[in-house]
């Protein structure tokens, strides 16, 4: 695999393999281009495969002001046209999620496809303000009383992971969540809670994917159906015992599903 810093102010980081159609991985709220390790080894024999380090996240610089996901959208624009392609298909998992709808909806030509990962609708919150507040607890409101995130990431991944997720998923998501910058994590919170945009989700006609644990409390499979009904053709497939991070925690049930809906229009775009 490859690493390298695209443009500047801020310089986006990213990790690639293979060649061919473009696919970029997006991770979520707590995570890294490292998270879809197992997807780039997967996917990088059929596509250029391509995860990025959202701004202020991985080997990503840090920016000033603050976060917004329309920011997060125009820097993935910005990867794309770097590797020279037309149009990519999109993964995103959680906050990427939300930031591959952005994507479709500010950048329509460049979406060939989309899988919309654990994501809830960027078109509305339709959050309880319990799960809003639950959310906020775990996360935003003790780093702003002085903690870490290696302080919070045990509470926030077990309340992230699904009841079977094995010790070496537990301890790998732990790392990916203590190695967060406390400033630029507590700005997506922000993004992620605050953001007010309402964008129309019924003007996507790339062909659409939706993934979601069963287990998965963060984004229950209600947002994923909302996903559905908002999307034209969008179909929804439930990856069996994997809670919020399924790519992770059940890498090869993620991987078949992607591969499944990918692969076929991989391979008719270059017979």
């Amino acid at each position: 695999m490859k690493t390298e810093r695209i443009g500047s102010h801020p310089a986006i980081a990213v990790r690639w393999r293979g060649s061919g159609e473009l696919l970029v991985f997006l991770h979520g709220i707590g995570g890294n281009k490292s998270n879809w390790d197992r997807q780039l080894a997967r996917f990088g024999a059929h596509a250029q495969a391509v995860a990025v380090d959202f701004r202020g996240y991985g080997e990503s610089d840090d920016y000033e002001g603050a976060a917004g996901i329309s920011q997060f959208a125009d820097d993935v624009a910005r990867v794309i046209r770097h590797f020279g392609a037309a149009r990519a298909h999109v993964v995103g998992l959680s906050l990427g999620g939300r930031v591959a709808q952005r994507l479709a909806l500010l950048h329509p030509d460049l979406i060939a496809s989309l899988a919309l990962v654990d994501a809830r609708s960027d078109a509305r919150d339709t959050r309880t303000p319990a799960e809003r507040e639950a959310f906020l607890g775990a996360r935003s409101k003790p780093l702003q009383s002085g903690k870490t995130p290696s302080d919070i990431a045990p509470a926030v991944v077990k309340s992230l992971v699904g009841p079977n997720a094995s010790p070496a998923v537990v301890a790998e998501l732990t790392q990916s969540i203590a190695s967060l910058r406390t400033d630029s994590y507590l700005k997506t919170i922000e993004a992620n809670v605050c953001d007010d945009f309402a964008g129309d989700l019924g003007k996507i006609r790339a062909p659409t994917l939706v993934l979601v644990g069963e287990h998965d409390t963060t984004t229950p499979l209600r947002h994923s159906q909302e996903l559905v009904g908002l999307i034209p053709g969008a179909r929804l497939q439930v990856i069996a015992d994997a809670g919020h991070l399924t790519n992770i925690e059940q890498p090869e049930a993620f991987n078949a599903c992607l591969a499944e809906f990918l692969l076929p229009q991989l391979h008719r775009r270059t017979e």
